[in-house]
This record gives C-alpha cells, structure tokens and sequence, in this order.
C-alpha cells in the first residue's frame, strides 16, 4: 500500500504518520492490490480536518473525511467510515444479479 500524506497548516510529526500508516493497514485487506492513498491533514485553530482518498486496483475510489479537536480520534473516525464503505461496497458486489424479464 503506497500511502501519501500531506500536512497543511501543521508541522508533520512521525507518530502522526505511523499512526496513520497503522490504521490504514487494518483497511487493506478488504481491497485489491495495488492500493494507494492520500491522507491530508489540516489545522485551523483548534479543529483537526483529515481526509482520506483511496484508490484500489479495481478502480474503486473511497473518500473519508473527519473534523474534530482530538486528531486520533478524527483519524479513528475517518477509518471506520472508509471501513464500513468498503465493507458496502464489496457486499453490494457479491449480490447475486436480477434477471429483467421483458413484458409485451
């Protein structure tokens, strides 16, 4: 997983990105390789902004974004919502087919 990362308007610390790089390993296994994401991480006064774009090898793209004062909470929340995304999106895939029946 090739993952990108951004700082805006902060300064970028390494548990920041092992965080990050920890938590988005847990969404890996749900898509098929490669995968690559950008994660961006803004400041504006007290309120944390991350948002998460993930482009898998099927050409399915997932986007997440999370506000909040705590960052490790907002990068918590922004996982989960890329989680349950992927979880849908893969369990709408696996539904078998309808047939359309054509009526005269």
């Amino acid at each position: 997983m090739q993952i990108n990362i951004t700082f805006r308007h902060m300064e970028p610390t390494p548990s920041l990105k092992a965080y990050i790089g920890e938590k988005l390993q847990k969404v890996k296994k749900y898509l098929q390789e490669p995968v690559e994401a950008h994660v961006i991480f803004s400041t504006e006064k007290f309120r944390h902004t991350i948002e998460v774009n993930i482009t898998a090898g099927n050409g399915a793209v997932i986007h997440g974004m999370e506000s909040m004062e705590d960052i490790h909470a907002a990068i918590d929340m922004v996982v989960d919502k890329i989680e349950r995304q992927i979880k849908k999106h893969r369990d709408k895939s696996k539904r078998p087919k309808r047939r359309q029946t054509w009526s005269a």
